[in-house]
């Protein structure tokens, strides 16, 4: 069996040496990248070879990519390699990576072409003056051969061990058996279909009540698909840590059930969660960790691929993978992002592989990987990759940028944030009122922003000693505001949004004090490549109702699956109460708090234990727990607050044990609205004091109509259908476990409509 790798990540394994090092250089965009190499392919001769596609064997490794080009009239091959800035100041390890890459491809040329010799050329394009620089080397066949193989050698011990542990993780999972007695109810169906659709390289959409176990019912047939479906990867992607805490408990229960398992399962963590030295540098000179890491990196992921004694199976979770970096001396986030080669499982956020650079969907286009996804709690996706796709630039990051110290050192930095402030401010002037929508983005506004983008990428490269986090940050932000420009269309809007708090200062409303924002609306176009990338992918959640809604915003392929897995809990494990009485609406709140109390406290009253009372908003929350706690002072309760750390939000879900009794104010769909287990007498019940439907607002207005334009049900695809889900959800913390018992009490007179009943789950029977 042999092992393919592409060239350029076999010269990333064998060839990089050195100190990480992460201080700022300007780079291309991909779209900048394409153009540049179109552009160079375009000046060479008539029987110039572009994109020329190459591959050859070493023993047991297969080697294959593209060379950028070939002129075959003068035996000449080219490496592109497009840059900004200034070439002079690009690192020596650089140099040598693209070298051993150029050799790479001349030799696997010479071998096609039956060449004795041939020139190698290294281009480096300027994305700015469209000029090229070039390094020219001759080589003959047989050098280059020599360090073909002398890099394959180098390789080709891991290939064979990834060769080895593959066929060994792939016979362990076609043996292995589901790690319970049996299927929960409902859980087999959905394990089926998740297997039929990997089977069939198609997506499947699955909705699945709460409590069934779908993170074991998706991760199982997935597995077990994965020798048949020659699946190199599963990417388990969760838009929480609890998700993927669960995926992580799942998968270390399977390995339990099959000690043999050689599974390798990694887990990905925010850089902020991992650093070890937050308050240093990412280069050489200022991180030990990243000194020298290129040059103990090979020990370290050694160490980490390195079975424990008496194990196959490794556990690659941010311990583990901590405790290998340091005692190598090497950074952790670094190492965990080089081991996402090796594994088998990776479970992490949504961004490693739905954001624009995301990690995990580069790594597979560049290796041809055959991948499967997950994605928990998939209604998350939405907002999230709104939210990915959505570029924005606020006053005070202008401001800052305005009075760094780089802006008062260097006129040229002043002078092109200068200009962008006056395209600002005189935006604003012409703007009547607090918000504004533009069919297109303002033409002086952008050119500016393209001026400032260019000018500070200039700067930067010129000056990469001078960290200026201010400037950086109004860069980034220009840059990606400019990028969606570029993308504008039906998905996205342009609007600027003037600050409107009341008792302002006149000042903070001056003109350039505006928000300037591409709001993406429809993530479904950026999306819809990353399915169609993967071999499979099943989309999972409680809440995927209505399936057009979801498959409309989210770009499922046009021939994707469909589930609705039937719950296995009876109607009389949940007594649903709509309290018809009690309007949550905004104008009616103040009214409400006395009828909300006075339920909460009958039904604790009628049956003490833990309670969950979920509100639109962090101050209807606190009013109704003030209201509480004055008339009902022996009535114990405790409050979610504002941006609660992780370790306060243990501390407020232990107070949810076996014995204990009171009810934990919570806000709709926060920490505590999904994703959390509070099965038997941890939690009898749930307090829902609002429909959750977004605020009537400019924005959400402007999100209705072009809901309407483009999917017909501008209302519904705005407020009806994202509000229920958080209240299905919330509600589903409820009754986790086939033994549970419970009470939902939905308050609002609106819940005894027909269109909302429609929307909660088939199996409940609210109370007329």
């Amino acid at each position: 069996m042999s092992y393919t790798v592409a060239v350029r990540e076999l010269c990333e394994f064998t060839a990089k040496e050195g100190d990480l090092d992460l201080r700022f250089t300007p780079a291309p965009t991909a779209l900048e990248g394409m153009a540049g190499h179109a552009v160079a392919a375009a000046r060479r001769g008539e029987g110039y070879r572009a994109e020329v596609a190459l591959a050859g064997d070493y023993k047991t490794l297969r080697v294959r990519g593209r060379a950028d080009g070939f002129d075959p009239e003068h035996a000449r091959l080219d490496e592109v390699k497009t840059f900004k800035g200034r070439l002079d100041r690009q690192p020596a390890s650089h140099r040598a990576l693209h070298w051993a890459q150029a050799r790479i491809y001349g030799w696997l040329l010479c071998a096609q072409e039956g060449l004795e010799q041939i020139d190698l050329a290294l281009v480096y394009f300027d994305i700015a003056s469209q000029k090229e620089t070039v390094f020219t080397e001759r080589r003959t066949a047989e050098e280059l051969r020599q360090h073909f193989e002398a890099q394959c050698e180098r390789f080709l011990a891991w290939a064979e061990a990834q060769v080895a542990h593959r066929a060994a993780r792939d016979a362990a999972l076609t043996a292995l058996a589901f790690p319970f007695g049996g299927f929960r109810t409902g859980q087999r169906p959905l394990a089926e279909a998740v297997y039929k659709a990997a089977s069939a390289g198609r997506c499947l959409m699955a909705q699945a009540p709460t409590g069934i176990g779908k993170t074991m019912g998706t991760l199982f047939p997935l597995l077990k698909a994965a020798p048949m479906q020659r699946l190199d990867k599963v990417f388990f992607l969760a838009a929480k840590t609890s998700g993927r805490q669960m995926a992580l408990d799942a998968l270390t229960r399977l390995a339990d059930s099959a000690p043999a398992l050689p599974l390798r399962v990694l887990e990905m963590v925010a850089r902020d969660k991992s650093c070890e030295h937050p308050d240093k540098a990412c280069h050489g000179e200022s991180c030990p960790l990243a000194q020298g890491f290129y040059d103990r990196l090979p020990a370290a992921r050694a160490a980490a691929l390195q079975p424990r004694a008496g194990s196959e199976r490794i556990p690659l979770h941010q311990a583990q993978v901590r405790s290998a970096a340091l005692a190598h001396q090497v950074c952790p986030y670094y190492l965990s992002q080089e081991l996402a080669r090796w594994a088998d499982v990776v479970v992490g956020d949504y961004n490693y592989y739905f954001d624009m650079g995301g990690l995990l969907h580069g790594l597979a286009q560049a290796n041809g990987w055959r991948t499967a996804l997950l994605v928990d709690e998939a209604h998350n996706l939405v907002d999230r990759g709104r939210k990915m796709y959505t570029a924005e630039l606020r006053p005070e990051g202008m401001a800052q940028a305005r009075q760094s110290a780089t802006a008062a050192r260097y006129p040229a930095v002043k002078k092109a944030l200068d200009k962008v402030r006056r395209a600002w401010v005189a935006l604003d002037k012409q703007q009547a009122s607090a918000y504004a929508v533009h069919e297109t983005f303002p033409e002086d506004l952008l050119a500016a922003l393209q001026l400032c983008g260019n000018t500070l990428t200039d700067h930067l490269a010129e000056h990469p000693a001078e960290p200026d986090a201010a400037l950086q940050a109004f860069y980034f932000d220009a840059l990606h505001l400019v990028r969606m420009a570029g993308l504008l269309d039906a998905h996205s809007l342009v609007d600027v949004t003037q600050p409107t708090a009341p008792g302002l200062p006149k000042a903070a409303r001056a003109p350039g004090s505006s928000t300037l924002c591409i709001r993406n609306l429809v993530p479904a176009p950026f999306l819809a490549p990353r399915w169609e990338a993967a071999h499979t992918s099943t989309l999972f959640s409680a809440t995927l109702q209505p399936q057009r809604y979801y498959t409309d915003l989210l770009g499922l392929p046009e021939d994707h699956l469909a589930i609705e897995v039937e719950s296995p809990f009876q109607a009389a494990q949940l007594s649903v109460q709509v309290a018809r009485h009690i309007s949550t609406r905004y104008p009616d709140r103040k009214a409400s708090l006395a009828p909300i109390v006075a339920l909460m406290a009958r039904q604790f009253g009628e049956r003490p234990g833990n309670y969950l009372a979920f509100f639109s908003s962090y101050e209807y929350l606190q009013q109704a727990a003030a209201l509480l706690a004055e008339q009902h002072p022996g009535l114990p309760h405790w409050s979610q607050s504002r941006r609660m750390l992780e370790s306060e939000q243990r501390q407020f879900l232990d107070r949810f044990t076996e014995t204990s009794a009171g009810i934990g104010f919570a806000v709709l769909g926060g920490a505590f609205a999904e994703g959390i287990d509070l099965p038997g007498r941890r939690l009898i019940g749930a307090f829902l004091a609002t429909l959750g439907l977004p605020q009537v607002n400019p924005v959400n207005e402007q999100v209705k109509e072009r809901m309407q334009a483009l999917f017909g049900e501008g209302y519904d695809y705005t407020y009806l259908y994202p509000g229920l889900q958080k209240v299905v959800q919330a509600a589903g913390r409820v009754i986790r476990t086939p033994s549970d018992e419970g009470v939902v009490h939905l308050m609002d007179d609106r819940f005894g409509r027909r269109e909302v009943r429609a929307l909660l789950p088939t199996w409940w029977a609210p109370s007329s």
